[in-house]
């Protein structure tokens, strides 16, 4: 099987998992605040736009549709950092295979996770216009974008200053670096603010740190268990080798 190959697999199973994980943490702390914000909708709240009739039963939605939903997520996404993760092996100086793994995820979840949702904070289905729907995911996918080349850039950078400055010093200054273009995008890109007069605080403020501990129990499990299988496959890869040197 080729390399590559290796670890998208191995990311895929990663990722499988992972987003049961996630469900689990959306369906135990994420789904109380959705309900909240819907009985507020449903309420005839001034915050509400109006009941629309629901076609799959909101007990499917909460259940077997946020499953999928998380497991088609995580699955994707454990493919595309299980690649990344095989890329970066061996090229971070003295990192084991587990710690490089666990560096890609943690700099996939600030990239794009925490960077956007700095900004752009997610919002429950009863706030936002349907009119600025485009508008909405512009701004949030050119941060995005910033977000993912700023870590690309930073990540070079780094790998660069490694061998002149070491490893600590060459790591402060390109994270600062990153960290200076996360604050200048989030102040030069114009934001919005969709919350109706009297929506609950309380259930607004649930509903983002719910949405942002499934996406940080998503990254979690993904990075510890594809450090785990990358470390066992490259343990693998070495064994025929010092077999042949022991000989």
């Amino acid at each position: 099987m080729p390399a590559a190959r290796r670890f998208l697999v191995r990311g895929l199973i990663a990722g499988l998992v992972a987003g049961v994980v996630a469900f689990g943490v959306a369906y135990l702390i994420g789904e109380p605040s959705l309900t909240a914000a819907i009985a507020v909708e449903e309420a005839g709240h001034p915050a509400g736009h109006g009941t629309e009739m629901v076609v799959i039963p909101r007990a499917l939605q909460s259940s077997l549709g946020l499953l999928t939903g998380t497991v088609v997520a995580g699955t994707t996404l454990g493919g595309v950092v299980g690649l990344l993760s095989g890329l970066a092996l061996g090229r971070f100086g003295a990192l084991t295979p587990r710690a490089s793994t666990l560096m890609v995820a943690g700099l996939g979840f600030v990239a794009v996770q925490l960077v956007p949702f700095s900004a752009y904070p997610p919002n429950p289905p009863s706030i936002g216009r349907a009119d600025t729907i485009g508008y909405r995911t512009a701004l949030y996918f050119v941060l995005l974008g910033i977000s993912l080349i700023a870590a690309v850039t930073a990540t070079l950078v780094g790998r660069r200053l490694r061998t002149r400055l070491g490893g600590w010093s060459a790591f402060l200054i390109a994270a600062a670096g990153f960290v200076v273009v996360w604050i200048v995008a989030v102040a030069l890109l114009p934001g919005y603010d969709e919350v109706p007069p009297g929506f609950p605080a309380t259930v607004l403020y649930d509903f983002r740190i719910a949405s942002l501990l499934t996406q940080l129990s998503l990254w979690v499990a993904l990075g510890l268990l594809l450090a785990e299988l990358v470390h066992r496959l490259v343990a693998r890869s070495l064994e025929p080798r010092l077999a042949t040197v022991d000989r």
